[in-house]
């Protein structure tokens, strides 16, 4: 048989195979992509029940059921792909018993654990129409005007933290060789967007070299005369960074991490003896990092003093405002972030602050063409010279996200987000008052913004601990007895709060504090709830033996 034969042979089989498809099966899979009145009919049945289930969740007062965590896992151990398309009703109902059901009310104005709250109403239609249109925020051929409403976005922000001269923004806003800020998947991403653009800026092309990006890190710090590369900051700055340090090929060992002071900021003098102590060894410092709003207590680091000893030493100075950072919309507290402004990166998330969903994190850079440092191209797409938002980023395809946070700064405003911001420190404030008025809670710091730690301490521990006598087994005993009541709490599941681990910096004990931690940002949390939170715990303890 001749080859042509064969290939012809070959050929009507694959026709005949694919015609041999169930009709039913293809009739029920074109269902779903068609646009017909069958399909929306389908569509508005689908939306009549989730939109049901969406208010039944969102007035939910409890955080959470109460199902043991072992019953809900084996909900979910079928390994299998259905041979055949599942009856979408039958699929909606499982949904609604094995995951509405029992996810967590982030909503609920009684949890206030995590840096996670409601969201504004206009985010559930616009999710819809953003679904939708299924945009691609990588390239301008998949997502042509997001991409110059998420660069408007981004330059709004960025005028916030920066606040440059109008012809600054009329120059780069929509100037494809700038970049005035990435949209990415979260503060993670973000920070390690900032440390990678350090990194290259420092070890770039010159005189022959091609630079880090081409030939590697070992290569590049050989080249320039360094020994070794660093990123130097807090104690408390976020994990991220211990990523950023392994992925940027420097290991974790080379994350330095300065001591905190007792309101959760980096000892300045440390860190300036740290930077000193680097340029002696001869190590690159790729980046300092300003912490503000740290994530288990919220405090907020000195940035004009980080600034200053990151212009001396010459090193990239990053702020992780993926918390704190809009305070910058209040006039009452935008003090605290003093210095921001100096920062040659910054990173904010928007699915904390800014209320926006899950999915929304930022980096902004005082200097436009700094992520040039990292932009990469290819020939089906990211074109040099495009619009392209893929080519200078970590993350390439990706949802439309932009258009959330373009929403969020238009129809909440900068007044509208100074409210939210005001309220959450005031409620955080009023939080802290109730715990130093009340004899079972010992708070363990002031709050810098709107997060605050205490503890629950036992009846039997309480006249040693007002006289300062605690001992390091006293301490160990209390600290299992509040890990004990954080638990019983998440499982109770009428109210929540997280718990964290602290050193003892007020009285020098050598065992570490279990402290509760309390996240104030859900706009709808009053203070009845928040007496209500406490007064839970109160008689959970009550039943606590030790």
């Amino acid at each position: 048989m001749t080859s042509s034969k064969q290939e012809m042979l070959n050929k009507n089989s694959f026709f005949e195979s694919e015609q041999t498809f169930d009709n039913g099966i293809e009739e029920q899979v074109m269902q779903l992509f068609a646009s017909c009145n069958q399909a929306i009919s389908i569509e508005k049945q689908i939306d009549e029940i989730t939109d049901s289930w969406s208010q039944d969740f969102l007035n939910a007062i409890d955080s959470n059921t109460n199902i043991d965590l072992e019953l809900l896992l084996e909900k979910f151990t079928d390994s299998k792909i259905p041979v055949q398309p599942s009856n979408f009703e039958s699929y909606l109902k499982y949904i609604g018993n094995n995951v509405v059901a029992h996810s967590i009310h982030t909503s609920s104005p009684r949890f206030i654990g995590h840096m996670t709250s409601a969201l504004p109403s206009f985010v559930r239609p616009l999710a819809k129409l953003m679904t939708a249109m299924n945009q691609n925020a990588v390239k301008i051929e998949t997502a042509k005007a997001l991409s110059f409403c998420e660069r408007e976005a981004l330059a709004m922000l960025h005028r916030q933290i920066y606040n440059f001269s109008d012809n600054f923004y009329n120059q780069h806003i929509q100037n494809n060789l700038s970049t005035l800020g990435i949209l990415v998947s979260g503060g993670t991403v973000a920070n390690i967007t900032a440390v990678w653009c350090a990194r290259n800026a420092s070890l770039g092309p010159k005189d022959g070299f091609l630079g880090v990006e081409k030939e590697g890190l070992a290569a590049a710090l050989d080249f320039y005369g360094y020994k070794g590369a660093v990123i130097i900051g807090s104690d408390l700055m976020h994990f991220s960074f211990d990523k950023a340090a392994d992925l940027m090929g420097i290991g974790t060992n080379s994350l330095i991490r300065i001591p905190a002071d007792r309101n959760n900021r980096v000892d300045i003098q440390a860190l300036r003896q740290t930077v000193v102590n680097c340029q002696a060894k001869n190590l690159l410092i790729i980046a300092i990092v300003g912490v503000a709003g740290t994530t288990d207590s919220g405090g907020v680091d000195s940035l004009i003093d980080i600034a200053e000893i990151a212009h001396q030493a010459n090193a990239h100075f990053h702020v992780d405002a993926a918390w704190g950072g809009p305070l910058i919309f209040s006039e009452q507290y935008r003090y605290k972030l003093a210095g921001i402004e100096k920062a040659d990166s910054v990173t904010i998330d928007g699915h904390k602050q800014l209320y926006l969903p899950m999915g929304i994190g930022m980096v902004f850079f005082s200097d436009p063409h700094l992520a040039g440092a990292i932009e990469k191209q290819a020939s089906y797409t990211m074109r040099k010279g495009s619009f392209d938002l893929g080519k200078r980023a970590l993350e390439g395809s990706r949802p439309g996200m932009a258009l959330f946070l373009h929403a969020g700064l238009k129809l909440i405003g900068v007044k509208g987000y100074e409210f939210l911001i005001n309220e959450g420190i005031r409620k955080t404030q009023y939080m802290a008052a109730c715990i130093s008025a009340m004899p079972e809670f010992e708070l363990l710091a002031e709050p810098d913004t709107n997060l605050l730690t205490y503890r629950y301490i036992p009846k039997r521990f309480r006249r040693v601990h007002s006289i300062n006598q605690l001992t390091d087994i006293d301490n160990q005993i209390i600290n299992n007895f509040n890990e004990c009541l954080q638990k019983s709490q998440r499982q109770i599941g009428h109210t929540f709060i997280s718990r964290t681990t602290k050193k003892d910096i007020k009285f020098g004990s050598e065992t570490p504090i279990v402290a509760m931690r309390a996240v104030i940002a859900n706009p709808l949390t009053t203070e009845e709830d928040i007496r209500a939170v406490l007064n839970e715990q109160i008689e959970i303890a009550a039943k606590i033996q030790i």
